[in-house]
């Protein structure tokens, strides 16, 4: 009888060392699992196609400055004028071009037009776009197309002072307004007042000066 009791005994002794061994193996397995490398977030199959040309640039927010810390972009400052045609009228396509034409303007980047800075197209001082979007001019039937307005807009830092700029935008406006009977308006719709020029042109010299104190 106590020789069974021993057996017993000696089996029970067995049995838990073995479940103790295995659970120690298994855990050290498992902590294997975990350190082997760093976890690989899953892909879709489309993760790798590259973004297109008109997407935005997800590494620079709306404030201007980019993702990376340290980095900082100039800030930039849109200032929009518009010529519409007298009492809901439109412009014949070719006498608007022929008088964008006239002041100097040249169509080129993005179907619009531009006054540049000498001969370099690169450097443009202000751009004239239609109305009718997508606001591009097209040259090819412009005789057929009734124009109700453009919208003329400089950016700043431009390639020259932005108050000169702002000078020789509002100098186009007027010659346009004249040549073809529109309405000069500010970028609210409103009808362009001396007040309201002095004002536009004030806050680019603010603009400007912030920038060189930044």
């Amino acid at each position: 009888m106590d020789g069974l009791r021993w057996l017993l005994l000696l089996f029970g002794v067995l049995v838990v060392a073995g479940v103790y061994f295995y659970s120690r193996r298994e855990r050290e397995r498992g902590d294997d699992l975990h350190v082997t490398g760093p976890r690989i977030a899953p892909r879709l199959a489309d993760d790798n196609l590259e973004t297109g040309p008109d997407l935005p640039d997800a590494s620079a927010d709306s404030s201007g400055t980019g993702g990376d810390a340290g980095q900082q972009v100039s800030t930039q400052k849109i200032v929009t004028l518009r010529l519409v045609a007298r009492d809901r009228g439109a412009f014949q396509g070719d006498e608007l071009i022929l008088s964008l034409r006239g002041i100097g303007m040249r169509h080129g980047k993005f179907g619009i037009f531009h006054r540049v800075d000498g001969a370099d197209e690169e450097q443009t001082i202000f751009s004239a776009a239609s109305l009718v979007e997508p606001g591009s001019f097209d040259l090819t039937n412009i005789k057929d197309q009734q124009i109700p307005g453009i919208s003329l807009f400089l950016v700043l830092p431009g390639p020259i002072d932005g108050a000169e700029a702002f000078d020789m935008m509002m100098e186009a406006a007027r010659a346009l307004a004249q040549t073809m009977n529109a309405e000069l308006l500010d970028e609210s719709g409103s009808t362009l007042s001396i007040q309201r020029e002095r004002y536009m042109r004030e806050e680019i010299i603010q603009f400007q000066h912030s920038n060189l104190v930044a």
